[in-house]
This record gives C-alpha cells, sequence and structure tokens, in this order.
C-alpha cells in the first residue's frame, strides 16, 4: 500500500472514529435504556419468574408463557378485546369528531382562542382529569345524572354497569385528547391549497363532493399519522382505566372484567400476581397486536396527500 492511500485511509478512520465518538452519548443511552430492557424483557417471557427468587434461579419453560396467555387465560383474551374496543373507539370517533370541529373552526371568528379552550383538557394531568370526571360520574350527586334527569331519563351507574363503564371512560378519552387531533387537523386542512376547491366549484361540484374527493384524499397523510399515533398510545391506555375503575377515587365500584384492558393486566400480571414471565410474554404479544394494526393503516392510508395530485 502507497504512504499516500495510508495516510488517506487513516484520516477516514479518524473521522469514522470521531463521528461515533459525538453519537456515543446517545448509542449509550439507547443501549442501557432501550436495547438491554427489552432484551431482558425478551429473556424473562421465557422464564417462570416471581421476582422473589434472582432470576438465574428461575425456570426455563419456553413458549409456555405465550402458549398459556392465548389458549388458557380467559382474562387476558377479554383484555385484548377490551383494548381493541378502547382502542378503535377513542381513535376513530374521536377523529371523526375533531374533523368535523376542525372544519368547522375554520368558517368561525375566535377560532384561536377556542383551539385553546379545546387543547386545554391535553395538558390536564390525568390525575385531575380522573378526579373532575369521577365526580360528575357520581351516581346520586353528579353532573352526568342531573342531566338525565332533567330530560326525564333514568340516572346511570356510569362506573359500576358492566354494560357501559368501558364507554364511559373512553368518553373521557376522547374529550381529553380531542384538542390536539383538532390542532392536527387545522394544520392539514390549511395545507390544502384552494386552487383544488377553486376547480371543484367550476365543475359544479358540492360540499360533499368536494369533501368526499378533495378533503379526505388530500387528508390522507394527517390521517394516517393520528391513526398510527393514536393506536399506539391507546394501546398502552392505564392511567385513566386505573384511576377511575381500580384505584382510584371510584377504586371499587367497577366491574374489573368490564374495563380490564392489556397495560392493566400487565400490571397486575407483573406487580400483583408476580408472574413477571407470563406479563412480558403479554408485552411482547401486544407489541405484536399493536404492529399489525400499523401495518394495517399503513397499507390503508399509504396513497394521499398533495403529492398524489400532482
Amino acid at each position: 500500500m502507497s504512504p499516500g492511500a495510508a495516510s488517506a485511509r487513516r484520516r477516514l478512520l479518524k473521522r469514522t472514529l470521531t463521528g461515533y465518538l459525538f453519537l456515543s452519548p446517545a448509542l449509550v443511552f439507547y443501549l442501557v435504556f432501550l436495547v438491554i430492557p427489552i432484551g431482558m424483557s425478551l429473556y424473562i417471557s421465557f422464564r417462570d419468574w416471581n421476582m422473589l427468587v434472582p432470576l438465574t434461579s428461575s425456570r426455563f419453560v419456553g413458549l409456555k408463557n405465550y402458549t398459556y396467555l392465548l389458549t388458557r387465560d380467559e382474562l387476558f383474551l377479554i383484555a385484548v378485546k377490551n383494548t381493541i374496543i378502547y382502542a378503535t373507539g377513542t381513535v376513530f370517533v374521536g377523529m371523526v369528531l375533531a374533523l368535523g370541529i376542525a372544519i368547522l373552526l375554520l368558517r368561525v371568528r375566535g377560532a384561536t382562542f377556542w383551539r385553546f379552550v379545546m387543547f386545554a383538557p391535553v395538558v390536564t394531568p390525568s390525575v385531575a382529569v380522573a378526579r373532575i370526571w369521577g365526580g360528575l360520574y357520581r351516581p346520586a350527586e353528579g353532573l352526568a345524572n342531573a342531566i338525565l334527569r332533567m330530560v326525564h331519563l333514568p340516572p346511570q351507574q356510569w362506573l359500576a354497569d358492566p354494560n357501559i363503564c368501558l364507554y364511559s371512560i373512553m368518553l373521557i378519552a376522547i374529550w381529553g385528547g380531542i384538542g390536539a387531533t383538532v390542532i392536527v387537523f387545522t394544520a392539514g386542512l390549511k395545507g390544502i391549497p384552494d386552487v383544488y376547491y377553486d376547480a371543484a366549484k367550476l365543475d359544479g361540484a358540492g360540499p360533499w363532493a368536494e369533501f368526499k374527493h378533495i378533503t379526505i384524499p388530500m387528508l390522507k397523510p394527517t390521517i394516517l399519522f393520528l391513526s398510527v399515533t393514536g393506536l399506539i398510545g391507546a394501546w398502552q391506555a392505564f392511567d385513566l382505566i386505573f384511576m377511575l375503575a381500580v384505584g382510584g377515587t371510584e377504586a371499587g365500584t367497577s366491574p374489573v372484567r368490564s374495563v380490564i384492558v392489556l397495560a392493566l393486566y400487565l400490571y397486575q400480571m407483573a406487580f400483583k400476581n408476580l408472574r413477571m414471565g407470563r406479563a412480558c410474554a403479554g408485552a411482547f404479544l401486544l407489541f405484536l397486536i399493536v404492529l399489525g394494526f400499523s401495518f394495517i393503516v399503513l397499507k390503508v392510508l399509504r396513497k394521499g396527500g398533495v403529492e398524489s395530485y400532482e
């Protein structure tokens, strides 16, 4: 090798090492707080460990934790069903309402103020939200039943009736997250060029035709973003359900089987039943479910936006 080539190789090696040196804090962070925990969780999912003995003393059970959850644990399957209802309901119903509100706010005065008002619940702590809504849902003195009595409807056991308890909490989740969705939809709507609507009006298209053939296709990237991020967050729902139905101000009033979701199931399995192996196996099954739903949404909404019209 010639001296010039050796010198160039040393300079390239030095630049490479310098780059990795600058990257090392981030790489160490992800290694310690992401890669190692995920690897340990995967390892634990193949073992029968109760956290009362060293992990190395636990028994290797292979795929038994996974097969038990999928074939023998009825509560896990109930949690999957409840989570599907909760995730699809809060995300897609919330998106429909948010899109309608965003379109309406484009045409009213003081829209900035109303967006601020709607965004306020997003930055309100979940504990405070649970306390407020827990009071509104009280059977005797709560505002929700007071409104029903005013219109001559029977009062409801919002957090105790197994038929409506989950939907009552879903209503709170939609209320708490709709403000952020409105903001994102507003940005998407403002990004649609007016020339498309002007051309549609010249062709005699009505409001519904404009919405169906222009607004929705042009908003597909926004809908995709909100769907994927919303589903990822909804599949991990824990705080509101725990506060309102299990361990908070209304603890003990709710039929747990009717509201249990996967995150709550994993918490109980790991820290109450001390079945850490099964909890880790359930966490990886949750990951696969979220990944599958995300791929479906990506496939359905993979085309759209301004670029598809150019």
